[in-house]
């Protein structure tokens, strides 16, 4: 029965958030959500959930919440102050941070929230909007093994793979290594589309054998039909993958990790968003391998 199940407070309904929420009141949850647009909150009440009008409505009765927000800033913004979730989500509470940020951000929220009596887990994800319509996002997490226990259910109605990856801000870290990963990944088949085309190759039959072989890839098979159309409504923005790219190289510089081949990738990233492409899918780094081909756009 839905009142067995913990009551979940869902602060950040875009690309991502929505479409995971809504899989948790398909799956029984009682969730009231916040949001700054009003479309995305009349959405989750279609949907079955209850929208809030700020976030301290929203998690002042709430079990769980969990935030999907853009980045650090948009989370310390929701966590801290008089009407974050910290002063006004009650002692007890199991806050999961999904959104992906720093593995600082993720650490230092954790100590704030431990003297409010507060539990936190973060739990980015990766799989993009199909992996979150279609619950079947990896989740890689960080916190304490009690309380991934816990939450263990409610991560089950949204994804498929999902790993405790060690204490707070561990999640972040894999999460990094991941966005590295997708970005060299995209930018390495974007290259190969630009030379299949200019080689007068048929672009889909070549990459249907690529993705059958080694080559194949997660990221060839979400995003081949991306390049064959050249669609890029967003799944992911280029302005979240430039943010991701920041993190990643940052942290690495902090460990003393080199990326060579990464950097080169993130600044690949910047030049598609300083060239106003920010809001397209990432998988439009195929436009600046375009760019740098001559072939016109």
């Amino acid at each position: 029965m839905r009142s067995s199940l913990p009551k979940v407070a869902w602060i950040g309904l875009g690309i991502m958030g929505s479409p995971m929420s809504e899989n948790l009141i398909q799956a029984g949850y009682d969730v009231t959500g916040h949001t700054l647009e009003q479309d995305k909150l009349d959405r989750l009440t279609a949907a079955g959930g209850t929208a809030a009008a700020s976030v301290a409505e929203a998690v002042r009765d709430a079990d769980v919440v969990i935030t999907m927000v853009p980045a650090s800033p948009q989370v310390e913004a929701v966590a801290y102050g008089p009407d974050g979730i910290l002063e006004n989500a009650r002692a007890g509470t199991l806050l999961i941070d999904m959104s992906s940020i720093t593995p600082q951000t993720s650490i230092d929220l954790a100590r704030a929230a431990q003297d409010k009596g507060i539990r936190v887990l973060d739990a980015p994800v990766s799989g993009g909007e199909a992996g979150a319509v279609e619950a079947v996002l990896s989740i890689m997490v960080g916190g304490e093994q009690a309380d991934f226990d816990e939450a263990r259910p409610l991560f089950e109605a949204l994804g498929r793979t999902i790993v405790l990856c060690g204490p707070h801000g561990c999640g972040q870290t894999v999460k990094a290594a991941n966005q590295l990963i997708v970005a060299v990944n995209i930018e390495a088949c974007a290259e190969a589309v630009v030379f299949l085309e200019k080689s007068g190759v048929d672009l889909g039959a070549a990459l249907d054998v690529l993705d059958g072989g080694l080559a194949g890839s997660t990221v060839l098979t979400r995003k081949k039909d991306n390049f064959l159309n050249r669609d890029f409504t967003p799944g992911f923005r280029i302005d979240l993958h430039h943010k991701d790219m920041g993190i990643v190289t940052d942290a690495a510089r902090s460990v003393g990790a080199a990326l060579p081949v990464g950097a080169v990738v993130a600044q690949l990233v910047a030049s598609l968003r300083a060239q106003g492409d920010g809001g397209l899918d990432h998988s439009a780094l195929l436009r600046a391998v375009e760019r740098l081909s001559g072939t016109p756009l």
